[in-house]
């Protein structure tokens, strides 16, 4: 560019037509400022516009947004005697579609005697844009009526999107009975905008259909079917696709191999992960930071999480999907505080976190009952204007919920500004976590004052609180609710949250009944006759224990915790030898006990308690002082968890 403006001032006489060649040039190096001081220095030498000259300077307005400036330049347009130019007044209503000022590009689409396609391009194009795909409808079928005016592939695929956005795949079958009818069948644009648009309105059928009738097919054909597969989870048919497009003889690009690496951490094929790594490094797209980025992800997915880790630290130029990623699967693996070491780090180096790195660290935090650690998240949260992202502040309430601050998890629900049914969920689980069960009851009443309709979560939520509350026939009247609520299923932990209540309050008879309901819809699973189980340990009774636990163990064979329920309700009975069998079976089936643990947090560090470990250097003194305590309160101590 910097040679051609040389060479332009080199010439004396400049015309219309050097002046309009540099002006073009600014607008194809997005210099649109220089392009219109272009002009204003062109009409400040005396020379007069012409029609490409008015043209291009409406080109430049259009990027730069320059609504007052281009109603200035129509009023030029009018005294120069180009108001009837086609386009140039195609030019104009660009500018207005463009930037949204959609009564001002209605006003102008009156005014205009002729009409050419373009014109309705531009009018169908800006309402579909400024989310009014009903009205982009409406004009596209005024267009067929107009003059007979015949659609090109931009209009086709502009419309085919407005239909898209109404998220009803019927508009856009008409549509594309219509296309045909035009005679587009062989476009491949327009075939491929199709199969991208029935693969987000989740019909995969229909996009496989259009791939099926194409003559002629492109990478991003082949790239538009994968990933239509992929977002609807038929990984499958995504494979068995991707072997279709090698046979074709298209090459995989950046686009497969994210598509491919989707497939394959859901599989968890750290083999397959790496084969498809060492074809990126091979072609030399390791510097391209999403296919990076979708490696160390797949790695960590496919429980590689060193491998990943790896990958992050011979990443030079880190991005925040980079870093966001990296704190999320080491959140996931319950790293969390090599997580919020990370984000430190993260935080050191000026990154700033988006919603996705707020929601890791808020987990991590929570999961390490952190609270001051998630107080800090908290601000960040503030500081970087993320509280009004309902995914943050549902997060935010769960936080304070697992830290045991009802009170903040409640003030930043109600500070909330928009709450769902997850939000509402949430702060009824907190309430009912932490013991408040009369307040999530409450709580649920509130929600439906507002119109707010329970889903699966609340439900369940509400049940939990009516379990650790001891309400009975409050739970009872939630799960009847619920069975007549033809929006919701009751699912495994309805049912199981449903025993565990009946079961915690004595009602054995009653949770066992829940549980012969359950075979007429549902299997119950190791959930539900687990609660069972652990009612019976509570409540002495190792006749129904003794039944119970063979169904625990027929479920899961290979877990200890089964084992262990029923050792613990022996002990609880005196039962010595049974204790001693349920041992002995663990230790020869060589099943690994996974020990529970509780965290406290102390002068802003974390302490980990966990079932027969006095790893922590204050072990003796805590333990006799808690031999104390129950002693004090004259509690009869468990002797399986002592």
């Amino acid at each position: 560019m910097d040679s051609a403006f040389s060479l332009f001032n080199c010439i004396e006489n400049r015309d219309s037509v050097s002046w309009n060649i540099v002006i073009q040039g600014c607008i194809n190096h997005d210099s649109f400022m220089k392009a219109v001081f272009m002009f204003s220095v062109m009409r400040a030498s005396g020379l007069s516009s012409t029609v490409p000259t008015m043209v291009l300077l409406f080109q430049a307005y259009g990027h730069l947004g320059a609504i007052q400036e281009a109603t200035g330049a129509h009023s030029l347009m009018i005294r120069t005697g180009f108001s009837d130019i086609v386009s140039i007044q195609n030019s104009l209503l660009n500018v207005y579609a463009r930037a949204g000022e959609l009564q001002l590009a209605l006003r102008l689409f009156d005014e205009m005697d002729q009409r050419d396609v373009i014109t309705w391009s531009i009018i169908i194009n800006g309402h579909a844009r400024n989310h009014h795909p009903g009205i982009a409808l409406c004009f596209f079928k005024e267009m067929h009526n107009w003059g007979g005016i015949k659609p090109d592939g931009l209009t086709i695929v502009t419309v085919l999107q407005a239909c898209a956005a109404m998220e009803d795949t019927y508009p856009l079958l008409v549509l594309h009975s219509y296309i045909i009818k035009l005679g587009f069948r062989t476009d491949v644009f327009v075939n491929n905008t199709l199969i991208d648009l029935y693969s987000r309105c989740g019909d995969t059928q229909s996009a496989r259909r259009v791939l099926d009738y194409m003559p002629e097919r492109n990478n991003v054909t082949w790239n538009s079917i994968i990933t239509g597969l992929v977002q609807n989870e038929h990984y499958i048919e995504a494979l068995l696709f991707f072997n279709h497009m090698q046979k074709d003889g298209i090459e995989a690009d950046e686009v497969t191999m994210v598509n491919l690496l989707q497939v394959i951490k859901r599989f968890g094929d750290s083999k397959k992960c790496k084969s498809i790594h060492s074809v990126i490094i091979r072609r030399g797209l390791e510097v391209n930071m999403l296919l990076s980025n979708s490696v160390m992800d797949a790695y960590a997915k496919c429980g590689s999480l060193e491998l990943a880790w790896r990958l992050f630290t011979k990443t030079n130029d880190r991005d925040l999907v980079s870093w966001s990623t990296i704190i999320a699967n080491f959140s996931d693996c319950g790293r969390h505080k090599e997580a919020l070491s990370l984000f430190r780090e993260m935080y050191i180096s000026q990154e700033k976190p988006n919603s996705v790195t707020m929601l890791s660290i808020l987990d991590s935090c929570a999961s390490l009952a952190a609270l001051l650690g998630g107080k800090w998240a908290h601000g960040l949260v503030i500081r970087n204007r993320l509280e009004r992202e309902v995914t943050v502040s549902t997060s935010l309430v769960n936080m304070y919920a697992k830290c045991g601050d009802t009170v903040m998890a409640r003030r930043v629900f109600d500070s909330s500004p928009n709450k769902n049914v997850v939000t509402w969920s949430s702060m009824i689980g907190a309430y009912g976590m932490n013991g408040h069960a009369r307040a999530a009851l409450e709580l649920f009443k509130e929600m439906e004052s507002y119109n707010m309709k329970p889903n699966e979560i609340t439900y369940l939520s509400v049940l939990s609180a009516c379990s650790h509350g001891g309400l009975v026939e409050e739970g009872r009247a939630c799960f009847e609710r619920m069975g007549q609520d033809p929006r919701v299923k009751p699912s495994v932990e309805h049912y199981a949250c449903m025993v565990d209540l009946l079961g915690r309050a004595g009602h054995l008879e009653a949770a066992q009944r829940v549980i012969g309901k359950m075979h007429n819809e549902i299997k119950a699973g190791p959930s539900a006759w687990g609660a069972l189980l652990s009612a019976c340990r509570i409540h002495g009774n190792t006749e129904l224990g003794g039944e119970v636990v063979q169904k625990v163990i027929e479920l899961e064979p290979s877990s200890s915790g089964g084992y262990l329920l029923a050792s613990s309700m022996y002990a609880a009975a005196n039962m010595w030898s049974d204790v001693a069998k349920m041992r002995s079976v663990v230790n020869e089936k060589g099943l690994r006990v996974m020990g529970g643990y509780s965290l406290i947090q102390v002068n802003l560090q974390s302490h980990r308690f966990i079932a027969w470990d006095w790893s922590h250097p204050q072990s003796q003194l805590i333990h006799e002082t808690l031999e104390h305590l129950m002693g004090e309160m004259k509690w009869g101590v468990d002797v399986e968890f002592m």
